[in-house]
């Protein structure tokens, strides 16, 4: 009740403007120690994913908190746990405003940010800061490339992030999937990926060594792929042994959105339209893996329901953004209860899903 009146008024903004007075709202509710107002009881379901131990299978996606500034509050509304970012390793101003669109007769968002961020050192200090990582909660922080770094040089700004974030996250995850970036999605085709694995995996080796603690890495990929991608996509990420996937970013589709206010906007769609594409790459990807390497399944979840088919494609955890936008913080507590003690479907393989 509470959220569907602060939405009301929120909607009533500009979207970007609207989506930091919620982040401070939450924050200030927070430090009064008022979320409970507007969140339930987490929900219990530990996993062990990626050699980590996440309390229950619903996390934040990435580019709702790109700076790390509000972790704490957040994980104060049940999530399992918090993806920041994606963070750059020098500040930018990303695209041109207006840059955010809302379609609420779809229950979809259409976003053109462009990598908006403060940089990586901000974000450290905003990690610095926080108690949910300090108590053990599991945050991971999503990386990516300056806009103004020629595409043949992009592995050196991940490499870059990897090497400031490393000690600060309990995995990092390579978005090269966004659609907002120019040509971020050509890292996405063999060669570039090839190269970029290799990269991101050696300087991994050599932070474990030197710290002590290996930190997983994920990657990120868009919904936009044919078959012939998504297995060579596949391929790379058993070669390189990465330790997990995100499946998927936004979309480039306009279906279900073409005649909509809004629906013609360049950027990447998300929320419920974006669902059966989503849940689609994200089954596809899970068959030709063979359940070798972890998935999480994020794009379209509005419902419990959505999350259980998520799981059922081959998702061993799951991220929401657009429907926490729609939903408020009760889709947290109803999806998290929704794949309580819910196993994937797909067999063999790594046994991603072992109850810890």
């Amino acid at each position: 009740m509470i959220y569907s009146l602060l939405r009301r008024a929120l909607f009533a903004l500009d979207a970007e403007k609207a989506h930091g007075i919620a982040l401070s709202s939450l924050s200030f509710l927070h430090t009064c120690g008022l979320s409970g107002l507007v969140a339930d009881r987490l929900i219990r379901d530990p996993v062990s994913v990626m050699g980590l131990t996440f309390p229950n299978r619903v996390g934040l996606a990435a580019g709702l908190d790109k700076n790390g500034a509000h972790i704490d509050a957040l994980a104060a509304l049940g999530f399992g746990h918090i993806e920041v970012g994606t963070v750059t390793p020098r500040p930018q101003p990303g695209n041109p405003r207006p840059r955010l669109f809302r379609l609420p007769e779809a229950q979809a968002i259409i976003n053109r940010m462009g990598f908006n961020n403060l940089g990586v050192d901000a974000l450290l200090r905003n990690v610095g800061l926080a108690e949910f990582p300090k108590k053990g909660g599991i945050l991971g922080i999503n990386i990516g490339k300056n806009a103004d770094t020629p595409i043949e040089k992009a592995a050196d700004d991940y490499v870059l992030c990897l090497q400031k974030v490393y000690a600060a996250a309990s995995y990092v995850t390579l978005n090269i999937s966004s659609p907002n970036t120019k040509n971020l999605r050509d890292l996405q085709q063999e060669a570039a990926l090839d190269d970029l694995l290799a990269r991101i995996k050696a300087e991994q080796t050599v932070l474990a060594e030197q710290q002590g603690r290996y930190v997983p890495l994920a990657l990120k990929i868009a919904p936009d792929l044919d078959d012939t991608q998504i297995t060579a996509i596949a391929d790379a990420v058993r070669r390189h042994r990465m330790d997990g996937v995100i499946a998927t970013n936004t979309t480039l589709s306009r279906v279900g959105v073409e005649k909509l206010p809004h629906g013609d906007e360049a950027g990447g769609l998300s929320g419920a339209p974006e669902f059966r594409l989503s849940t689609t790459a994200l089954g596809k990807l899970a068959h030709a893996l063979h359940n070798e390497v972890p998935l999480i399944g994020v794009g379209g979840i509005m419902k419990g329901e959505d999350a259980r088919a998520k799981i059922a494609a081959g998702a061993s955890l799951i991220q929401i953004y657009t429907g926490f936008i729609y939903h408020g913080p009760k889709l947290v507590h109803e999806v998290a209860a929704s794949v309580t003690g819910v196993r994937s479907q797909v067999t063999g393989g790594a046994g991603a899903d072992a109850p810890d």
